[in-house]
């Protein structure tokens, strides 16, 4: 098996359920809080060691204790935390999070040490890489997460970005990219568009202008609707499992710690894509983040069952 770094965000994810998202200015009550480590890059990290994967984790946190409690969670999934930083006068990253019962969700994200991530820490860090595959998002600096790429594709790394939360992005970045994975709002913002709704029979031309911008492949994640691949050879439709969705916060992350994890073990791309698809609809259906990613042998039952395939 193949090693999959993750360079990323840590943060503490401070949880709250309510009957349905506020609207601007509103007050409403909840009816549940949960203190729960998260953050995109940590999620992956997470993910991709309980699926399997032989995880690290490149990061910083504050020196304080939402830092030592969010490298504890890593670490008992088994990620290596080497790489993970403290960082003396930082807080350690806080995600507010807000969940209605349909299972959507707002997310503030203060970044706290995760500001402080350099491009030389991401260089040391991957000074010695042999292949394998790196995670990248975009809770990071974004000359960060730059130098990442162009370190991780001199040690021969296969790239899979995760463009959130979502920004424009140089070409020089994207060129660097090997799998693009935007939900679909982040996709249509990469395009310079405004929306999070893709009609199912417009995710090909999305896909292909997003390949025009650089990267080698396109993973479009379309939530229940499941997945849509699109490279240079190849474009289709990837259905998910039909599950009653309880919180959606990091089936993203789920889904692309599994398919790192999928891929590192030499499974072909189109199974990768149906194991993350599997990964990701479990994890809809538990709160949490890192608290909702399944198990290896959760994941393998329904995805034997599933019969799912490419359309």
């Amino acid at each position: 098996m193949e090693r999959v770094v993750v360079v990323g965000s840590l943060n503490m994810d401070l949880v709250a359920q309510v009957p349905e998202l506020p609207g601007r200015g509103e007050t409403i009550a909840g009816h549940q809080f949960q203190m729960l480590p998260g953050g995109k890059g940590a999620n992956q990290a997470f993910a991709a060691a309980r699926l399997g994967g032989q995880a690290s984790m490149i990061g910083r946190v504050g020196d304080d204790l939402f830092g030592e409690r969010l490298r504890s969670s890593l670490s008992s999934a088994g990620v290596d935390v080497a790489g993970v930083m403290s960082t003396p006068g930082e807080s350690t990253g806080v995600a507010l999070i807000l969940v209605e019962s349909g299972g959507q969700n707002q997310i503030v994200v203060t970044a706290g040490a995760n500001a402080k991530l350099t491009p030389d820490d991401v260089r040391a860090q991957l000074r010695h890489p042999s292949g394998g595959y790196l995670l990248l998002q975009l809770e990071s600096p974004l000359e960060t997460v730059e130098a990442a790429a162009n370190q991780g594709r001199l040690g021969g790394m296969s790239i899979i970005l995760d463009p959130a939360p979502a920004t424009s992005l140089r070409s020089s970045v994207l060129r660097n990219i090997d799998v693009l994975t935007p939900n679909e709002s982040e996709a249509l913002i990469l395009l310079g568009e405004r929306g999070d709704n893709i009609p199912l029979d417009q995710a090909p031309g999305i896909c292909a202008s997003l390949l025009g911008l650089g990267p080698s492949c396109v993973l479009l994640k379309m939530g229940e609707r499941g997945a849509w691949l699109a490279d240079s050879t190849q474009s289709g439709h990837f259905p998910t499992l039909k599950v009653k969705a309880l919180d959606t916060t990091a089936a993203g992350d789920t889904f692309n710690g599994a398919l790192a994890t999928a891929l590192a073990e030499g499974r072909p791309l189109e199974k990768s894509i149906v194991f993350a698809n599997c990964a990701a609809a479990l994890s809809t259906t538990r709160l949490g983040a890192q608290t909702s990613v399944p198990t290896r042998r959760e994941v393998e039952e329904v995805f034997a069952a599933s019969g799912l395939a490419a359309g």
